[in-house]
């Protein structure tokens, strides 16, 4: 008699790439180590500095880290090739050619970052191969795209009529960290803090009238905001408004505005660094490399060989000796001799960031904050007064490098990633997460994640102050 046999069901292990082990990367891996034996997955870490990727994964399961050159051609290739389902988190410009590679080899793609012009072109192709490029699927963009759809689809569905829709977002830092006269420290890219709202003027709606504000007016038309138990904070409009209106379905809404968070008194600060010409990036200073901060500063004003580097500023900006500002600019060091400490000359944006991020760096131990806030007015229907909606979002992260940017621009694409694998998203082609089908299952799984959104109706006494 023949031995019986035992026939085991198979299970198909699922192959992920993260391409990229940069600071956005760290709650995106693990997510995807925490999940890899539910799911059936298995994880490859591919980075330029495979030292540091080892570092991110140690003693957190088995996952494959290789060594890649994300720029070379042959390189994406090969460890494309080897995988099911690519996560991009390299830097945006190389979003489009790993896109490339992934369309070539039929393979699937997320990315946090905004969908380029060049992705997409590829749409009807990677639809006609039936794979699916989902992007923005970060904080900002990402849950501000969500977060801010399902308010409008909920409030839509309900037979309202939208008529305002109003969204704030800020990488800052925490409260129990903030120990400096600014209230801020980088969290992010400094490059972008320091080139914000640069490229033309802002453009926005309000009211049924197209707005616009050049860039040296833009940190002095801001909108203060109050955020139950986390207090008041400014926010200062970005570039492009109103191509959220096609995107949110807004088209007819009488004001649309979108902007970045900061805490009141910062923006009133900066638009000094804006006035002084501190913030340009289109021309090299000659002998910046040898410059200290004080000559750096001294460059901007006026020749007086009788008045200091510090009264020609306040001069210049109509500020008060005993002002905040003049605090603050103080505190940053920007009259000090210090040499500035870069090795080539470089353009004045270039340099502020490097003064800057001698003192705006987290130190260790420092937690950030992301802070998200949106603002929505409706009119029921045969209603003639208009309802105000506030939603709020606050995310405390851990000490480095587990920070509130990390887990808010990581956990969301690693849930749409097991979404997408296990068939619960299904959509093809290249989008963001503007679909019911996709936001809703990844919020709910966010909120599970502490990354939750508060919302409160406003009562007519609140109305009339705000």
């Amino acid at each position: 008699m023949l031995p019986s046999l035992t026939i085991e069901k198979y299970h198909y292990m699922h192959k992920i790439l993260v391409m990229g082990a940069g600071r956005s990367a760290i709650s995106l891996i693990d997510y995807l180590i925490d999940n890899a034996e539910k799911e059936s997955w298995s994880i490859t870490v591919a980075d330029a500095n495979k030292q540091a990727a080892e570092s991110m994964v140690a003693g957190r399961g088995k996952v494959s880290i290789v060594e890649t050159d994300a720029t070379s051609e042959s390189a994406r290739r090969a460890v494309i090739e080897e995988t099911d389902l690519v996560i991009s988190m390299l830097p945006a410009f190389l979003h489009v050619k790993v896109a490339h590679n992934c369309l070539e080899l039929k393979k699937n793609l997320i990315t946090p970052s905004y969908i380029s012009d060049e992705m997409k072109e590829m749409a009807s192709d990677v639809e006609s191969a039936g794979l699916s490029f989902m992007n923005e699927l970060g904080v900002d963009p990402g849950i501000d795209h969500m977060s801010a759809m399902r308010l409008l689809d909920t409030t839509r569905d309900a037979g309202n009529e939208i008529t305002c829709f109003e969204s704030f977002t800020g990488g800052l830092v925490a409260p129990e960290s903030d120990n400096n006269p600014w209230n801020y420290k980088f969290t992010w890219n400094p490059r972008n803090v320091v080139l914000a709202g640069q490229g033309g003027a802002v453009k926005f709606k309000h009211n049924g009238r197209f707005k616009y504000i050049p860039y040296q007016r833009l940190f002095r038309r801001t909108e203060i905001i109050e955020i139950p138990k986390y207090g008041r904070f400014e926010g200062y409009a970005n570039r492009d408004s109103l191509k959220y209106r096609e995107l949110y379905d807004l088209m007819e809404v009488p004001t649309i505005y979108r902007g970045t968070l900061r805490r009141t008194g910062f923006c009133r600060a900066w638009n000094v660094f804006v006035q002084m010409g501190m913030t340009d990036d289109s021309y090299i200073m000659e002998g910046s490399d040898q410059m200290t901060h004080r000559e750096f500063t001294n460059s901007f004003l006026a020749f007086n060989p009788d008045d200091s580097v510090e009264l020609k500023l306040m001069h210049y900006m109509k500020l008060d000796q005993d002002s905040e500002i003049t605090d603050k600019l103080k505190w940053l060091g920007i009259f000090d001799d210090t040499p500035i400490g870069l090795e080539k000359a470089s353009t004045p944006a270039q340099i502020l960031q490097k003064i800057l991020e001698k003192k705006w760096t987290l130190s260790e131990g420092d937690k950030d904050m992301i802070v998200m806030w949106h603002k929505l007015k409706f009119k029921a229907p045969g209603a003639t007064e208009e309802r105000e909606v506030h939603s709020s979002m606050v995310v405390i992260g851990d000490v480095q490098p587990r920070t509130a940017m990390a887990k808010t621009v990581g956990l969301p694409v690693g849930i749409a990633a097991k979404l997408l694998l296990n068939g619960t998203i299904s959509r093809k082609g290249v989008y963001a997460p503007m679909y019911k089908d996709i936001y809703e299952p990844i919020l709910e799984e966010l909120e599970k994640n502490d990354i939750k959104f508060e919302e409160r109706e406003l009562s007519p006494q609140e109305k009339k102050i705000v």
